[in-house]
Protein backbone atom coordinates (compact mmCIF):
# COMPACT_ATOMS: atom_id res chain seq x y z
CA UNK A 1 0.00 0.00 0.00
CA UNK A 2 3.11 2.19 0.74
CA UNK A 3 4.54 2.05 -2.24
CA UNK A 4 1.46 2.20 -4.26
CA UNK A 5 0.84 5.70 -2.82
CA UNK A 6 4.31 6.84 -2.80
CA UNK A 7 3.81 6.10 -6.68
CA UNK A 8 0.85 8.12 -6.63
CA UNK A 9 2.82 11.12 -5.43
CA UNK A 10 4.77 10.68 -8.03
CA UNK A 11 3.00 10.23 -10.80
CA UNK A 12 0.71 13.45 -10.09
CA UNK A 13 3.95 15.26 -9.19
CA UNK A 14 5.04 14.52 -12.76
CA UNK A 15 1.57 15.57 -14.30
CA UNK A 16 2.08 19.13 -12.18
CA UNK A 17 5.35 19.45 -13.43
CA UNK A 18 4.80 21.43 -16.26
CA UNK A 19 2.61 24.03 -14.03
CA UNK A 20 5.62 24.74 -11.76
CA UNK A 21 6.35 28.20 -13.34
CA UNK A 22 2.52 28.90 -13.32
CA UNK A 23 3.66 30.16 -9.55
CA UNK A 24 5.42 33.06 -11.22
CA UNK A 25 1.96 34.28 -13.54
CA UNK A 26 0.60 37.31 -12.42
CA UNK A 27 -3.13 37.24 -13.33
CA UNK A 28 -4.27 40.54 -15.05
CA UNK A 29 -6.67 42.96 -13.14
CA UNK A 30 -8.96 42.99 -15.28
CA UNK A 31 -8.61 39.28 -16.15
CA UNK A 32 -7.15 36.98 -19.34
CA UNK A 33 -10.12 37.12 -20.79
CA UNK A 34 -10.69 41.07 -21.24
CA UNK A 35 -6.78 40.95 -21.34
CA UNK A 36 -6.22 39.25 -24.10
CA UNK A 37 -9.58 40.25 -26.10
CA UNK A 38 -8.26 44.28 -26.32
CA UNK A 39 -4.68 43.01 -26.90
CA UNK A 40 -6.05 41.14 -30.21
CA UNK A 41 -8.20 44.63 -30.52
CA UNK A 42 -11.46 42.04 -30.71
CA UNK A 43 -14.14 44.64 -29.10
CA UNK A 44 -16.98 42.63 -26.52
CA UNK A 45 -19.51 43.19 -29.37
CA UNK A 46 -17.29 40.61 -31.35
CA UNK A 47 -16.61 38.33 -28.65
CA UNK A 48 -20.44 39.00 -28.01
CA UNK A 49 -21.44 37.39 -31.68
CA UNK A 50 -18.59 34.47 -31.85
CA UNK A 51 -20.73 33.45 -27.91
CA UNK A 52 -24.46 34.39 -28.74
CA UNK A 53 -24.65 37.15 -26.40
CA UNK A 54 -24.57 40.78 -26.04
CA UNK A 55 -22.07 42.99 -25.60
CA UNK A 56 -23.29 43.41 -21.90
CA UNK A 57 -22.61 39.65 -21.36
CA UNK A 58 -19.22 39.83 -21.94
CA UNK A 59 -18.79 42.97 -19.71
CA UNK A 60 -20.22 40.47 -17.12
CA UNK A 61 -18.11 37.84 -17.82
CA UNK A 62 -14.81 39.50 -17.95
CA UNK A 63 -16.23 41.51 -14.60
CA UNK A 64 -16.96 37.94 -12.97
CA UNK A 65 -13.42 36.88 -13.83
CA UNK A 66 -11.88 39.69 -12.79
CA UNK A 67 -13.43 39.72 -9.54
CA UNK A 68 -13.26 35.56 -9.22
CA UNK A 69 -16.59 34.49 -9.34
CA UNK A 70 -16.76 33.10 -13.45
CA UNK A 71 -17.56 29.32 -13.66
CA UNK A 72 -15.12 26.87 -15.64
CA UNK A 73 -17.59 26.12 -18.39
CA UNK A 74 -17.78 30.01 -18.68
CA UNK A 75 -14.30 29.88 -19.10
CA UNK A 76 -13.83 27.05 -21.21
CA UNK A 77 -16.45 28.52 -23.80
CA UNK A 78 -14.82 31.59 -24.34
CA UNK A 79 -11.51 30.13 -24.69
CA UNK A 80 -12.74 28.09 -27.52
CA UNK A 81 -14.41 30.98 -29.29
CA UNK A 82 -11.20 32.44 -29.37
CA UNK A 83 -9.14 29.61 -30.49
CA UNK A 84 -7.59 29.09 -27.31
CA UNK A 85 -7.01 26.26 -24.55
CA UNK A 86 -8.14 26.52 -21.39
CA UNK A 87 -5.67 25.28 -18.74
CA UNK A 88 -6.74 24.31 -15.02
CA UNK A 89 -4.57 22.70 -12.43
CA UNK A 90 -4.24 23.06 -8.71
CA UNK A 91 -0.48 23.26 -8.05
CA UNK A 92 1.26 23.24 -4.62
CA UNK A 93 2.03 26.96 -3.46
CA UNK A 94 5.76 25.96 -3.17
CA UNK A 95 7.24 22.63 -4.96
CA UNK A 96 5.86 19.46 -5.11
CA UNK A 97 3.28 17.31 -3.37
CA UNK A 98 5.95 15.60 -2.01
CA UNK A 99 7.41 18.47 -0.37
CA UNK A 100 3.81 19.68 0.90
CA UNK A 101 3.16 16.43 2.44
CA UNK A 102 6.85 16.61 4.08
CA UNK A 103 6.22 19.83 5.42
CA UNK A 104 2.66 18.48 7.05
CA UNK A 105 4.07 15.80 8.06
CA UNK A 106 6.90 18.27 9.74
CA UNK A 107 4.62 20.56 11.15
CA UNK A 108 2.28 17.55 12.69
CA UNK A 109 5.48 15.82 14.06
CA UNK A 110 6.58 18.86 15.78
CA UNK A 111 3.38 19.60 17.43
CA UNK A 112 3.07 15.75 18.69
CA UNK A 113 6.55 15.65 19.98
CA UNK A 114 7.09 19.09 21.49
CA UNK A 115 3.18 18.39 23.45
CA UNK A 116 4.56 15.53 24.81
CA UNK A 117 7.81 16.82 25.74
CA UNK A 118 6.00 19.26 27.33
CA UNK A 119 4.32 16.91 29.63
CA UNK A 120 7.19 14.86 30.33
CA UNK A 121 9.03 18.30 31.35
CA UNK A 122 5.98 18.53 33.71
CA UNK A 123 7.38 14.83 35.37
CA UNK A 124 11.25 16.43 34.72
CA UNK A 125 11.87 13.26 32.18
CA UNK A 126 12.08 16.35 29.46
CA UNK A 127 14.46 15.75 26.48
CA UNK A 128 17.23 17.60 24.72
CA UNK A 129 17.56 19.79 21.85
CA UNK A 130 19.10 17.23 19.75
CA UNK A 131 17.20 14.08 20.71
CA UNK A 132 13.83 15.78 20.42
CA UNK A 133 14.71 17.36 16.74
CA UNK A 134 15.67 13.75 15.64
CA UNK A 135 12.30 12.36 17.36
CA UNK A 136 10.26 14.60 15.46
CA UNK A 137 12.28 13.85 12.36
CA UNK A 138 11.70 10.52 12.83
CA UNK A 139 8.59 10.69 13.71
CA UNK A 140 7.56 13.42 10.42
CA UNK A 141 8.94 10.19 8.37
CA UNK A 142 6.34 7.74 9.94
CA UNK A 143 3.92 9.95 9.42
CA UNK A 144 4.53 10.60 5.97
CA UNK A 145 4.96 6.72 5.01
CA UNK A 146 1.56 6.00 6.88
CA UNK A 147 0.03 8.92 5.21
CA UNK A 148 -2.16 9.65 8.07
CA UNK A 149 -5.37 11.66 7.52
CA UNK A 150 -4.66 13.94 10.87
CA UNK A 151 -2.05 15.31 8.33
CA UNK A 152 -5.03 17.40 6.87
CA UNK A 153 -6.67 18.74 9.94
Amino acid sequence: MRNKRKLLIEQLDHKLQPFSESRKVLVPERGWINTIRTTLNMTMAQLGTKLNITRQGIKRIEESEANGTITLNSLKDVAMVMDLKLVYALVPKNGTINDLIQEKADKLAQKIVLRTNQNMKLENQGIGDEKIAETIKELANEIKREMRKSLWD
